[in-house]
């Protein structure tokens, strides 16, 4: 009872953090945002001891990029109920978001130590995983061991194949990602670290393939685009890259790499 109760509390937070990341941060939705921040705080002098209009201003606070004021907030809640797996979790992925993987690292094996979801497990794996740290393999294989079905699957074997990527065991990478979206054919992450795998070996025919694939998986990907054109760029065929930038600027009008490539190129 108490591991469900647990669960039932994360997949509240988890909807609520879904329906925040949806946010693009147009000059309206700013708006909308900050209409929001000031009803929620509001409503918190009237009722300052509510987790739930703190847990939404928290986390709204991270929608428009403000840790400093998330963080607070986050650890106040934490010191009313230090045995919520949800509080914790939440405030990993806020500290993940400000690029403070330490931090990040910590709450989410807090909240693991509480209950030990796929979902914190998988948190923990990613970050490990970029850090080359093979304990990253640990979690993933606790999560396998859960056999959740094949969206699980595929992250554990999409987390694996980074690691593999980040510690340059090309085989292994090529492997982990190719049986990643073999259980989800539109993991579009894969694609790009599978891609990525050959073009860190500066073989940019066999990424082009990759990423190019990717794109008529999902013609809305704008990284698909992205990298399409960084392989055109690394191949001197300046006509194509300028085009597959542009086309993925259109799709994504905050990707900056793909602004400064154009000015690079033109």
């Amino acid at each position: 009872m108490k591991a469900y109760f647990y669960q039932m509390r994360y997949v509240c937070t988890l909807l609520l953090l879904a329906l925040i990341a949806c946010n693009n941060n147009t000059i309206e939705e700013k708006i909308n945002q900050s209409k929001v921040i000031d009803a929620l705080q509001a409503q918190l002098k009237q009722y300052p001891d509510s987790a739930g209009l703190l847990l939404q201003l928290a986390m709204t606070f991270d929608s428009i990029g403000a840790p400093e004021k998330a963080l607070p907030l986050m650890q106040q809640m934490i010191a009313k109920d230090s045995s919520n797996f949800g509080l914790w979790y939440a405030k990993g992925q806020i500290e993940e978001h400000a690029g403070d993987t330490v931090k990040a690292l910590a709450s989410y094996t807090a909240a693991a130590r509480i209950y030990p979801s796929a979902d914190a497990l998988l948190s923990i794996a990613n970050l490990y995983a970029e850090q080359r740290n093979n304990r990253a393999l640990l979690a993933v294989n606790e999560v396998a061991k859960m056999k959740l079905g094949r969206e699980y699957d595929a992250h554990c074997h999409f987390i694996a194949g980074v690691f593999y990527a980040r510690t340059k065991d090309t085989k292994q990478a090529l492997e982990q990602f190719d049986a990643c979206v073999a259980n989800n054919y539109t993991y579009m992450e894969a694609y790009i670290e599978k891609g990525l795998v050959f073009f860190d070996q500066q073989q940019y025919k066999q990424a082009l393939a990759v990423f190019s694939f990717a794109a008529t998986i999902n013609n809305r990907y704008a990284d698909a685009y992205y990298y399409m054109a960084r392989c055109h760029e690394m191949m001197q065929q300046k006509d194509s890259a300028l085009l597959r930038f542009e086309q993925a600027l259109q799709l994504d009008p905050t990707l900056k790499e793909a602004t400064a490539a154009i000015e690079r190129l033109r």
